[in-house]
């Protein structure tokens, strides 16, 4: 099943016309994401990679049924973008952008609250890697290579560490059945949560890899909504033990500044709700791995 994206969803490119849209739009295309076509106000009629360009994401629903976009706008003009493409139906937004202003972020999930929950858009990033079901299709700036189709589902907030995961996954012949980065700005369209029930509601998903970092209380939330909700293992890793507090560390979230949101004091709060936690990036995939071994002798 998969969750987000499949073979058939429907999914045009905000940005497309772009050197950095077209670029990933073709990499998409290659790898049976169903793109129908793209968005670049004033370039309407025109067409790239065989695909239409329409002005508006409202001609692109109209004309060629869009469910789904990408947006590849930059950040002055990003949260206007995602608005629109929630104003004209669209029903999952994946935003790469890195360097959209907290402030108009915060006006996006205002604006996305005047909608009824099924008619909600449901917003992936921003600055984040996008979401990938292997052999099925994806949105985003993942190398789909090092992804092999299974039924394990990944989360995070870091891209790169998304990526290693999978690898390692993959050398260990644990294949995954929908990867989702969301992003590692402190304000994001979706939080660990709404993503581990996508998980824990999809049957092609038999358990759940979290990478989460330091910074913001996510992953705590995450945690209670596990320990109380889920049936499926999560296997966790915390980014960010060596990080001194007070400081930013990469991303625009990962900076340590209340209880709860040290590296460490995310590790305490995801064992105590049942959740194994992998000691380090390079054990991601041995730790996903003995957790599978255990639920199957039992």
């Amino acid at each position: 099943m998969a969750i987000l994206i499949t073979e058939k969803t429907r999914v045009i490119v905000q940005g497309m016309s772009g050197r950095i849209g077209s670029f990933h739009a073709a990499d998409m295309i290659k790898h049976g994401t169903h793109v129908v076509g793209g968005v670049t106000p004033g370039k309407g009629g025109e067409s790239v990679l065989d695909r239409p360009l329409f002005n508006t994401v409202r001609e692109a629903v109209e004309q060629v049924g869009a469910e789904a976009s990408l947006i590849f706008v930059p950040p002055p003009f990003a949260a206007d973008a995602i608005m629109e493409a929630a104003d004209a139906g669209i029903r999952t937004a994946v935003c790469v952008t890195d360097g959209i202003p907290s402030q108009d972020m915060m006006r996006v999930k205002r604006f996305l609250r005047r909608y009824p929950a099924e008619r909600k858009m449901r917003v992936i990033g921003p600055n984040c890697a996008g979401i990938i079901s292997p052999g099925k299709g994806f949105m985003g700036i993942m190398p789909p290579h090092i992804y092999m189709p299974g039924r394990i589902g990944i989360v995070g907030r870091s891209g790169t560490l998304g990526y290693e995961a999978a690898a390692q996954m993959k050398a260990l012949g644990i294949g995954v059945s929908t990867s989702v980065g969301i992003g590692g700005d402190p304000i994001n369209g979706s939080s660990f949560r709404d993503i581990l029930e996508l998980f824990e509601a999809d049957s092609e998903t038999d358990a759940v890899m979290m990478i989460g970092e330091i910074g913001g209380p996510q992953e705590a939330e995450a945690a209670a909504y596990a320990r109380d909700h889920m049936k499926k293992p999560v296997v966790a890793y915390i980014a960010g033990l060596s990080a001194p507090k007070g400081r930013k560390m990469g991303h625009a979230g990962a900076i340590v500044s209340a209880f709860g949101e040290s590296a460490q004091e995310k590790v305490d709060i995801l064992t105590a709700a049942g959740i194994t936690v992998a000691p380090n990036p390079s054990s991601m995939g041995e730790t996903m791995a003995m957790v599978l071994a255990q639920r199957k002798a039992a």
